[in-house]
């Protein structure tokens, strides 16, 4: 009997959990039905694994990447922060990650035959000895990643650089150019380009334009015009997202899409690629309907907000592309 009540108890503790779960999970799907599936997917280059600098328009912290192609190596700046990797110190063992298995496995021999990496010295070899050994293997690694660290710092990606050129957020005042896409500069804020990389108001007017017509064409599933308005690796992430919507049925729509504010966070160059990461924060109505009915199934007609940090690339004889969006915390 008490085992029975024990299971109500349970059930029903579940059951409240999961309906309270629900409403919290269909917000989000709705939330995330955009394009980009409210993820940070794409590359930023050799700062793929450094966060861009808070601006106005997004004064918090930027999510990492969830999707990207490019590898975390010497050249990335804030590699430490980068997902588990081979090498050195990697996920796949490397010179440091066996040697410090080397040595815990050495302690955990110690602790069960009574000798250990520092046997000769008797009490060493007890649970205090082991908690010893443990605390020098992670001082060893950690002094010898901070050296490596340090002999591999990236250098500036943009030629004659020097200390008071560092990228940061650019000086953002209103342009007074008129709203929304296809307005002018719309709601972009700009002025002293002391990035590496100047921006200049027609490069603000692609980045606008280009807001509208991704989330148009990912709205039409158009994945031909997407190819004409992102880089590769963008373009198989919104293949693999509206491939989703395909297998539920389903189909989402971006409509009304309108800079309310942007701001330059960093630009600069890397070899003949320049970069330019910008925060974008846009009013938009987005909703997930059925195929076959028209049915909305997430989100609604009601118009909403979002604040995303969008990255472009741009080559020589090429105009900008889609290179990465990621999320604000």
């Amino acid at each position: 009997m008490t085992f029975s009540q024990r299971s109500r108890t349970l059930f029903k503790t579940i059951a409240v959990v999961l309906a309270l779960a629900l409403p919290t999970a269909l917000a989000i799907s709705s939330a995330d039905a955009r394009v980009g599936g409210g993820m940070s997917s794409g590359s930023r280059g050799s700062r793929t694994y450094s966060a861009p600098p808070s601006t106005t328009t997004a004064p918090g912290s930027t999510s990492q990447f969830n999707r990207t192609y490019t590898q975390p190596g010497a050249g990335m700046n804030s590699a430490a922060s980068a997902p588990a990797r081979g090498g050195l110190f990697g996920r796949a063992g490397g010179f440091m990650g066996g040697l410090a298995a080397g040595f815990l496995g050495a302690g955990l021999l110690g602790m069960l035959f009574g000798g250990g990496l520092f046997g000769g010295l008797g009490g060493l070899s007890s649970i205090l000895g082991l908690i010893i050994q443990i605390a020098l293997v992670v001082l060893v690694v950690r002094l010898a990643m901070s050296w490596w660290q340090r002999r591999h710092a990236p250098r500036a990606a943009y030629a004659n650089a020097d200390a008071g050129a560092a990228p940061g957020p650019q000086t953002n005042y209103r342009s007074g150019l008129g709203g929304g896409l296809g307005g002018g500069l719309g709601g972009f804020g700009f002025g002293a380009n002391n990035a590496p990389l100047e921006i200049k108001p027609d490069d603000y007017e692609a980045f606008e334009r280009l807001l509208g017509e991704i989330q148009a064409a990912w709205s039409n599933e158009d994945v031909a015009k997407l190819h004409t308005l992102a880089t590769p690796e963008m373009v198989s992430y919104f293949e693999q997202d509206l491939a989703q919507n395909r297998a539920r049925n389903v189909v989402n729509k971006v409509t009304n899409v309108k800079l309310l504010q942007g701001d330059l966070a960093e630009a600069w160059r890397e070899g003949e690629t320049d970069y330019a990461t910008v925060a974008l924060r846009f009013a938009l109505t987005d909703k997930t309907v059925d195929r076959n009915t028209g049915a909305i199934v997430a989100g609604s007609e009601q118009p909403g907000e979002a604040t995303e940090i969008w990255t472009f690339a741009r080559r020589p004889g090429t105009g900008w592309e889609l290179s990465a969006i990621q999320q604000t915390n």
